[in-house]
């Protein structure tokens, strides 16, 4: 039976930042990933998205400047943008491993479950160790509708060889929304967004949701709120989806591809949890202490999207990394996920940190509140993006920066200034006391505020 100090599953940012901690510290460390090495954000998700993303909002920027100085009207070469995007992903999972092997980590490319409170089969290696995290990330929901077998996933748009003419989303969350921007302005003759909710984007302050909405809606995307996809079916000439509206009356969809954005949950099923002990709650997620520590087994930590503790971003896998780390190797910090941005890479950007006004008032605060629309904006009017919106939500009487919701072309960056804000507790007269570069971002920031 090999021993370890600790022993990781998965190897995400958030399981690479522990067993690296851990091994500089002089512990044997093993740790395990049935997958390529490197987790969801290097190789499936944010980074080689926004790779597509960007060449997608290049080509939106150079139409929208057609006979305003620019002439040209870009066409997006899937082939080549594909093999753009390999060159960030193939290097992945061997530069994983090397650092892996430098650092005097055990690694396995084999599945592991738990067996005990402390030991693991690890394919056809017994584990046994003194402290197991658990960083398998997050993995699609399941709908349990007739056809679900047909859907294409996040990690299956990423790599498709062709762009499908016709595209159903299922969700209208970030993923949905970003990819059906992507394939439209890449050149799909038909995109289409199915929300069973009356809204898109149901977690975001809504008027930078309905700025996206018209943007959407101008790029020729169909959104169909309200509606609950029954099934997929399969034929000679692609794929019919059925969805019901709320009146009870039944749609189809024709699709060359069905994309799953309904959401995703910790990959958890399996790992065995019930042979070590682990408690979870009656919808599955783990229970943890405020160190990410299991509330039943005193040797097993968990992280990142599989802990479930914070958004599911990059940013949060790194700080659910740093507070295992400190739990296991000194006093332990509980991890601070306020302040933490989240943008959604549509055009235009939208991007939010902290409160939504909604959520700010049913805390009990008493709020100063500026709003308004955006396209007016220098940074905006020279992009000529018609659709912008800004909401920035402050404490009344300290002005403490409590909220902030961007839906215009430097979203993903004044977001940044506010997320400082709302983490450290500063106040509408500190970021105004600041001198920023203009036009910029932070030029921005300063009309936005109350």
């Amino acid at each position: 039976m090999a021993k370890y100090d600790l022993f990781v599953i998965g190897t995400g940012l958030a399981g690479q930042d522990v067993a690296g901690a851990c091994a500089e510290a002089g512990w044997d460390v093993g740790i395990a990933d049935a997958r390529p090495f490197g987790g969801t954000c290097p190789l499936r998700g944010c980074d080689p998205k926004k790779v597509l993303v960007h060449a997608a909002h290049v080509a939106d920027q150079a139409r929208r400047l057609d006979g305003y100085g620019l002439e040209s009207n870009p066409r997006i070469d899937w082939d080549d943008l594909m093999a753009f995007k390999r060159t960030f992903t193939e290097p992945v999972p061997d530069g994983v491993e090397e650092n892996f092997a430098e650092a005097g980590i055990d690694y396995f490319h084999q599945p592991a479950r738990f067996t005990g409170a402390r030991t693991l089969d690890v394919g056809e290696t017994a584990v046994e160790a003194e402290h197991v995290l658990i960083a398998t990330g997050a993995e699609p929901v399941t709908l349990g509708i007739e056809g679900e077998e047909h859907f294409t996933y996040s990690d299956d748009f990423l790599e498709l060889e062709a762009l499908p003419e016709r595209l159903v989303f299922v969700g209208g969350g970030y993923v949905s929304m970003e990819f059906a921007h992507l394939a439209a302005r890449a050149g799909a003759e038909k995109v289409t967004v199915l929300e069973t909710t009356d809204r898109i984007l149901q977690n975001f302050e809504a008027g930078a949701v309905e700025a996206v909405a018209a943007a959407t809606d101008a790029l020729g995307v169909d959104i169909r709120t309200g509606r609950q996809v029954e099934a997929i079916e399969a034929d000679g000439a692609g794929f019919a989806v059925i969805a019901k509206q709320k009146t009870g009356e039944v749609e189809s969809y024709r699709a060359d591809a069905v994309v799953h954005g309904a959401g995703r949950v910790p990959a958890l099923g399996a790992l065995d949890l019930d042979a070590a002990g682990i408690e979870r709650t009656e919808d599955g997620r783990l229970v943890l202490d405020e160190n990410l520590r299991s509330a039943s087994n005193a040797a097993v930590y968990a992280a990142g999207d599989a802990a479930q503790q914070g958004p599911p971003l990059t940013p949060v896998a790194h700080l659910d990394g740093r507070a295992v780390e400190k739990a296991l190797l000194e006093d332990g910090e509980p991890p601070r996920y306020e302040g933490t941005p989240t943008v959604v890479f549509t055009t235009p950007r939208l991007a939010s940190v902290g409160f939504t006004e909604a959520a700010a008032r049913k805390q009990g605060f008493d709020l100063d509140v500026k709003s308004g629309d955006a396209s007016g904006f220098y940074t905006a009017r020279h992009r000529r993006q018609e659709h912008a919106f800004y909401k920035v939500i402050a404490e009344a009487g300290s002005g403490r920066i409590v909220g902030a919701h961007l839906a215009y072309p430097n979203a993903h960056e004044a977001i940044n200034v506010f997320a400082q804000a709302v983490r450290h507790g500063l106040a509408v007269n500190d970021l105004k006391a600041s001198v920023y570069a203009y036009p910029s971002a932070g030029s921005d920031v300063q009309a936005m505020l109350p």
